[in-house]
């Protein structure tokens, strides 16, 4: 699938834990266009796996997100973004600063996301997380765009996120 940005965007990725996003990120991206939840968290507690501090990271992620998108910069949000009430702040932001959000979706099976989850030994929650993440995407997938998305891209498969190739498009309007 060819992924086409326009160069003025909050593009979102959106999946469960497991599903591919920070390694589709890395491999689409300069690292100073991502802006990762994870990575937030440990900025700010020195653990990027700490859901104590989730309110103070996605505080620090929007106030960087805003301050890029101020000076026109492509962002990328690496967060599960699974559902609306995540997304919409992020939507707000995009429409505060005329950019144009758009929603890359890793919506892989449920197993691949265990497995991957089992083998990165940083990650101690159980299975009902990755079964609630899932689910909670299902429920919106189909509403991205009502919520303000201009472009949504879904990718299911492994080979389809390995496959993926991301361009830039001018702005349309």
């Amino acid at each position: 699938m060819n992924i086409s940005i326009p160069k003025l965007s909050l593009v979102v990725l959106i999946g469960p834990s497991g599903s591919g996003k920070s390694t589709f990120a890395r491999k689409h991206f300069l690292p100073s266009e991502i802006l990762s939840s994870d990575a937030c968290r440990a900025m700010i507690s020195d653990d990027e796996n700490n859901q104590t501090i989730t309110p103070e990271a996605f505080a620090l992620l929007h106030y960087v997100a805003a301050q890029r998108l101020a000076l026109g910069r492509l962002t990328v949000i690496d967060a599960t973004s699974v559902q609306p009430e995540a997304r919409a702040p992020l939507v707000a932001l995009a429409r505060k600063y005329h950019c144009l959000p758009v929603a890359v979706v890793l919506n892989l099976p449920e197993d691949v996301c265990q497995d991957r989850n089992r083998s990165r030994p940083d990650r101690s929650f159980g299975p009902h997380v990755i079964r609630n993440q899932r689910s909670q995407l299902r429920r919106s997938l189909r509403g991205l765009q009502r919520e303000g998305f201009r472009h949504v891209f879904v990718l299911e498969t492994p080979e389809a996120v390995e496959s993926a190739a991301v361009c830039w498009a001018r702005r349309s309007i």
